[in-house]
């Protein structure tokens, strides 16, 4: 499926591209990703796909989908640490005369 066959369903399902990823819990920049590559892919495109027909048929599918309680991925792996870390300090004994 083409990026405009893409926003097309989203515009069928009546959602924007941003409340679309925050649903599904995938980043707004991987989606805009394919926007470059001109092709989304195949998983993305089921799921637009049914959220524009289930919207066609009056079914309230954002609260479907808000009852899986999704989580959003965390890239794990060297590089990908939290910058604001909190940072352990140790201090040396005192000497004692």
């Amino acid at each position: 499926m083409t990026f405009i066959e893409f926003k097309k369903l989203l515009l069928d399902a009546e959602i924007s591209l941003p409340k679309f990823s925050k649903l599904i819990k995938v980043s707004d920049k991987n989606l805009q990703s394919y926007k470059k590559k001109d092709e989304v892919p195949n998983a993305i495109a089921v799921v637009a796909r049914c959220f524009a027909e289930m919207n066609k048929l009056g079914m309230d599918y954002r609260t479907l989908i808000e009852g899986l309680e999704l989580k959003a991925k965390v890239k794990k792996g060297s590089g990908f640490a939290k910058k604001n870390k909190a940072k352990e300090v140790v201090s040396a004994p005192l000497k004692q005369d």
